[in-house]
């Protein structure tokens, strides 16, 4: 009689679980890989606007203009890589991919340049503290744009 080891994990007999195993370890792997790539994009944003605004004395929106744009491309060629996996290399889908990215980016720009006004111009916060409490939201706003509206389809399985 062969011997089980009662440590290894049974498969799922049924297929709706085996493929819901499959989407939740998926899912670990893709929002590990979000948070490792968001932190790398959020050292550019803050080094390059940081520097731009403390060092070269550059006002708050012109700097983090600046920075963003570094950021967004950084994060979308690591976004469809290895976060979503969209592997496709066909130049309408890339192309979709991008325009839809940098436009679900404007919006969290426009955001962000909306509340660094508020809280540094007109309530004279600190502008470091402002982008640690913005970021946060922005963070989790990007995310469920890139899931649910960029990085859709042609994702490696």
């Amino acid at each position: 009689m062969e011997e089980k080891d009662i440590n290894q994990k049974k498969k799922p007999d049924d297929p709706a679980e085996q493929e819901t195993g499959k989407r939740k370890s998926g899912l670990a792997r893709e929002g590990i890989a979000y948070l490792i790539f968001g932190v790398l994009t959020t050292v550019i944003d803050y080094a390059i606007s940081n520097l731009l605004y403390y060092i070269w004395k550059m006002d708050p929106v012109p700097a983090q203009t600046i920075a963003w744009v570094a950021a967004v491309l950084f994060a979308f060629v690591t976004n469809k890589w290895w976060v979503f996996e969209s592997h496709t290399l066909n130049p309408g889908k890339v192309w979709r991919e991008f325009v839809s990215f940098v436009l679900c980016r404007v919006a969290t720009f426009l955001f962000n340049l909306a509340a660094l006004f508020v809280m540094v111009d007109l309530m004279k916060m600190e502008f470091f503290l402002c982008k640690l409490l913005i970021s946060v939201v922005v963070v989790i706003l990007n995310y469920v744009f890139s899931k649910i509206l960029i990085f859709t389809n042609d994702k490696k399985k």
